[in-house]
This record gives structure tokens, sequence and C-alpha cells, in this order.
């Protein structure tokens, strides 16, 4: 059985993943060219961008009632959020996606 990381207390496990990290080769990304990567990276910005505008919206609603999802509600509430994003963001969204993946492309060229 191996020990664990954490043995020796979280400086030490922290003072070894730092020597592991300046060990390890930093490589800059690789310009792809490849549009449709841009976009999705792109929409997956901008869906969670707008996930991130909505929920203030949320805060503070009650979800006790007679038609309240009380606790249930409260736990799932952000992964409604992130869908709401997503599906705003596929659907037109607020046209973030559309600039960034023109960023991202002409960064891209060479």
């Amino acid at each position: 059985m191996t020990a664990s990381p954490f043995a020796a207390g979280p400086t030490a496990s922290l003072a070894t993943a730092m020597e592991s990290a300046r060990a390890a080769p930093v490589q800059a990304p690789r310009p792809t060219g490849d549009e449709a990567a841009a976009r999705a990276a792109a929409e997956q910005f901008e869906a969670v961008f707008i996930a991130q505008m909505l929920q203030p919206m949320f805060a503070g609603l009650s979800t006790d009632g007679p038609f309240g999802g009380g606790r249930g509600e409260e736990i799932f509430r952000g992964q409604l959020l992130d869908q709401y994003g997503r599906m705003i963001a596929t659907n037109g969204g607020l046209g973030i996606s559309d600039a960034l993946t023109r960023d991202i492309m002409s960064l891209q060229e060479v």
C-alpha cells in the first residue's frame, strides 16, 4: 500500500507539487487554425458567461411554498442556470462567441 501524498501534511504535498510543476516543460499553445474548435470554445465561454449573468436573477427566489422545489431546487439551480446559458449561447446568444471566434482565429494566424 502506498503512502498518501498528504501523509507529511499539506505543506509537504504543496512543495512536492511545486517541484514537479517546475520540472515539467512549458509549451506554448500551438495554433491549429481549426475554426470549429475555436467556435466551440467561444460558445462554451459565452454559455458560462451567460449562466453567471443569470445567477443574480435567481439568487433571491425562495424555494419553499406549495409549488416550490425545496432543498432539491436549491441544489440543482446551478445546473439549471448552466443549461439556460448553453441554450441561449447555442441559439444566438449575445454575440460574444462570434467576437471571440474572430479573435481566436486572428490570434492563430501565423
